[in-house]
């Protein structure tokens, strides 16, 4: 597994790995293999998504500091 894989490359690797574990007639060595590869996919998909949700929760103000973003606005 490449380390620059991109989110949506990780989550399609991770839908083939389910839909094959699915089918349920893999042998046992291999579904142990694919199911370790799926907690990987899995644990970059949710480390990329945290680091997404951290950059969304800065936005930059107009003299270039960085202030908490708030997605239901001012009241």
């Amino acid at each position: 597994m490449e380390n620059e894989v991109s989110f949506e490359e990780a989550m399609e690797q991770l839908e083939k790995i389910v839909e094959k574990l699915e089918e349920g007639d893999v042998p046992l060595e291999k579904a142990i293999d694919f199911f370790q590869d799926g907690m990987k996919l899995s644990k970059l998909c949710h480390d990329k998504l945290q680091k997404v949700e951290k950059q969304m929760d800065f936005i930059l103000r107009e003299d270039d500091q960085l202030e908490p973003f708030d997605i239901q606005g001012e009241d």
